[in-house]
């Protein structure tokens, strides 16, 4: 008899953010109000210039910068599309007259892939509930995480991608110390 695949709960993944940000003091607030909300600050990359577009120049100022924090604390994937809604909750409260001083993007890896959180329907993106799409936006072969067609400019700046790699092995690390318990 042909036996069906029976649904299994995936393990948990790696929640990353990508944060945008236009004063050091913002930067302050976004890493308080992230742990706050998602834990503790597993691994953060170095801040970059964000030039890559002049998407949010307008309202948030010509002179941002970004960086990348991952949590210590694994999540279950299907929460990615609640999860991206807190962090819109916490760009609204750091916003001043209505525009945002901080741009949070949730996302998460597991050993095979990147996953961003989007409200923007695409050909590439899955529905995940709640006006919120997952996006594939890298996959890892050939021992390193290789961009697709639609992946950012700056998700494929080697210093995005040497942090996701990094975060990737302390991810399958803390999945191997799992199991050993």
């Amino acid at each position: 008899s042909m036996s069906m695949g029976a649904p299994r709960s995936p393990r948990p993944v790696c929640l990353f953010c990508a944060v945008t940000y236009n004063s050091q003091e913002m930067m302050k607030q976004a890493q308080r109000l992230l742990q706050n909300e998602f834990g503790e600050i597993a691994l953060e990359s170095e801040h970059y210039p964000f030039s890559f577009s002049d998407y949010y120049a307008e309202e948030m100022g010509q002179e941002l910068l970004k960086f990348f924090v991952s949590f210590s604390t694994l999540v279950e994937p299907d929460r990615l599309a609640e999860i991206k809604l807190q962090t819109n909750v916490l760009e609204q409260r750091t916003s001043t007259a209505g525009r945002r001083n901080l741009n949070l993007d949730p996302g998460y890896l597991d050993g095979a892939k990147v996953v961003l959180a989007t409200t923007k329907n695409y050909d590439h993106r899955i529905y995940l509930g709640h006006g919120i799409y997952g996006d594939l936006h890298l996959r890892y072969r050939q021992g390193r995480f290789q961009p697709l067609e639609w992946t950012y400019p700056d998700y494929r700046q080697p210093l995005v991608l040497d942090f996701l790699s990094r975060v990737r092995a302390w991810y399958l690390d803390v999945c191997k110390t799992e199991e050993k318990r």
